[in-house]
């Protein structure tokens, strides 16, 4: 008895919570993901990719990358990540985080973040290379 007494409570606290937890709607994702150039991000992380890219496929001609370059849209890429923004966001969490980008300091970490990954990415090189180093240095003595 108190087994299907869990159930019960179990299916009925799922329940109000996914009354509450509304879905965020794709216009309300596409809205954050356009605010934060998120499409234009993922053409420019292309764009930086093509140089290894043209070292894997060495014998590919020129026009070849310009033409995979002018099939890179940023739109098809806001359209394919907005169901994982759905997945992991509600509604009134996609709500607050746009009103947030329309403040002055949510402009101003649109303007200035893409400077704070670059910057972050130097910093974690740097990072990995003293890690590096230290171990070598320390598998060096050991010999």
């Amino acid at each position: 008895m108190k087994h299907y007494f869990a159930i019960i409570i179990t299916f009925i606290i799922f329940s109000l919570t996914s009354a509450y937890a509304e879905t965020a709607s794709p216009t309300s994702v596409k809205d954050l993901l356009n605010k934060t150039g998120s499409g234009q991000m993922g053409v420019q992380a292309m764009q930086q990719m093509l140089p290894a890219l043209k070292k894997m496929v060495p014998d590919a001609p020129e026009k070849f990358w310009q033409d995979f370059m002018a099939e890179v849209s940023p739109n098809d890429l806001v359209n394919m990540v907005i169901p994982i923004y759905q997945k992991h966001l509600t509604q009134k969490e996609i709500h607050d985080i746009n009103a947030f980008y329309d403040t002055p300091a949510g402009k101003k970490l649109i303007r200035v973040q893409p400077y704070i990954v670059q910057e972050s990415m130097a910093a974690g090189q740097i990072w990995g290379q003293n890690i590096a180093q230290k171990v070598i240095t320390k598998y060096k003595k050991q010999k």
